[in-house]
């Protein structure tokens, strides 16, 4: 399978499915590397999208009127 523009989730279950086929030990050498590529150029693009999200994440707190204020998830009160 191309590494095509896969969701999330349905990426980690094409790593799964990568995992799996691998584990079984019945693949030829050639096919086992192109699945480890694939499932390393997966687990790169997952790991984006995980940064991407966690960027975008802001928690709420009592600004000084008493309102609720958006800050970025890593700042400190």
């Amino acid at each position: 399978m191309a590494e095509k523009k896969l969701s999330f989730e349905l990426s980690l279950k094409r790593i799964d499915e990568i995992v799996k086929n691998l584990e079984k030990g019945d693949v030829a050498l050639d096919e086992s590397m192109k699945l480890f590529e694939e499932g390393t150029a997966l687990i790169r693009r997952c790991g984006a999208m995980l940064d991407e999200a966690e960027q975008q994440v802001v928690r709420l707190r009592k600004g000084p009127d008493g309102e609720p204020e958006e800050l970025p998830f890593d700042e400190q009160e």
